[in-house]
């Protein structure tokens, strides 16, 4: 199978899921979405597999959504981002939803629709250089990929709409104080640290994993699909508003938005 924006290889019973692109820092394009998503499908179809691992290629883990593609579709004015809000929230209920537990291993940049996929994972490995940032609220959208959900849950409510609100970077210290990393490295460590984890885990019981994860979904996310529908809705109206296209022109203009 031939992926265009990702890498895939198995590594004893470790299926390793690389996001690459990393010309404009893996951001998400409706081509990656696909290829994570088919990627994951596979995984979850071969019996060898018993743990999955995504990270990213090149200087960042991801930068998150694509804003240049943003700001062409905004000038031309074709723009249509329902539909890859829609898709990228696949991404965390499918992790969420995964029979095998999902590690995020992620350096540098882990920011917007990233941020929450990172979330959505099991285990969290993170290099000390990494930054978590929520950053829709810098372009006038909302975190989206299940963002509030899943924040809310990682870290409480208060800290969430705070994250959410100011889209300040969490060093990978302060996330793992705040739970939602489970391990911090060096960034030249990070590849083995994340090896020695997922190999540790592949040598445990594969049902019990596969029956916590069922249970910590019905008890914890079993409204998760409904709050996406609601989300893919906010999120619509939030890219038709003014503040969206000065705030992805501001980004790619490189100066501070006016929002009014």
């Amino acid at each position: 199978m031939t992926f265009s924006k990702i890498s895939y290889e198995v590594n004893d019973s470790v299926a390793v899921i690389a996001l690459n692109s990393p010309k404009n820092l893996n951001a998400f394009d409706e081509l990656m979405i696909d290829d994570v998503l088919t990627a994951l499908e596979k995984a979850e179809a071969d019996a060898s597999i018993r743990v999955v691992v995504i990270k990213g290629n090149g200087p960042a883990f991801s930068a998150g959504g694509d804003i240049g593609m943003m700001y062409k579709g905004i000038k031309s004015g074709d723009l249509d981002l329902e539909s890859g809000v829609q898709k990228i929230a696949l991404i965390s209920v499918a992790i969420k939803k995964f029979p095998k537990p999902v590690i995020a291993s992620v350096h540098n940049a882990v920011a917007g629709a990233a941020f929450n996929i990172a979330l959505a994972c099991d285990f969290c490995i993170a290099s000390e250089d990494t930054k978590f940032i929520q950053a829709f609220v810098n372009i006038g959208l909302i975190p989206d990929a299940g963002g509030l959900y899943l924040l809310g849950r990682a870290v409480g409510v208060n800290r969430a709409i705070q994250l959410g609100m100011t889209g300040k970077p969490v060093l990978a210290k302060e996330a793992q104080m705040l739970g939602f990393v489970s391990e911090v490295c060096s960034k030249e460590e990070l590849e083995e640290a994340t090896a020695k984890m997922a190999q540790k885990i592949a040598s445990g019981p594969a049902q019990s994993y596969k029956y916590m994860k069922e249970l910590i979904y019905q008890s914890q996310f079993a409204d998760f699909e409904s709050y996406i529908k609601a989300e893919v809705m906010a999120q619509s109206a939030c890219s038709q508003s003014s503040d969206f296209k000065e705030g992805v022109s501001a980004f790619v203009e490189k100066r501070k938005p006016l929002f009014g």
